[in-house]
């Protein structure tokens, strides 16, 4: 019988996000990002393909954070969101400890002290 394999898609707004998720991730994850909010048509194009895949949204707790989530929350239903603390702010300021344990919720992360 063969497994399915779900691909997990991560969604973050910038690449300095997208590096500093990877410094606590153990798993090879799409991490994608949106460089801010999204056109409708610059929106379609991100969202089908990865429909059929496990969406996790990342994105700052401001307003540009909460725009995009809103807009994704529209096309993704399904996407589970994750959040930092509104006192973090941004998703690249976040101390790796904070970012380990929200993300240990849903993906394989490397060890505390094999954090740089």
């Amino acid at each position: 019988m063969a497994m399915t394999v779900i691909e997990k898609v991560l969604i973050v707004e910038g690449t300095n996000d997208r590096k500093r998720v990877r410094k606590v991730l153990d798993e090879p994850i799409d991490i994608i990002c949106t460089y801010g909010t999204l056109s409708e048509e610059k929106l379609e194009t991100l969202i089908l393909p990865i429909e059929d895949k496990e969406v996790y949204v990342f994105v700052d707790a401001d307003d540009a954070g909460e725009l995009l989530r809103k807009q994704i929350k529209r096309e993704l239903p399904n996407a589970i969101h994750l959040h930092t603390q509104k006192g973090y702010g941004q998703v690249e300021t976040t101390p790796l400890d904070y970012l380990t344990q929200i993300l240990g919720a849903h993906f394989k992360v490397k060890e505390p002290n094999g954090l740089i």
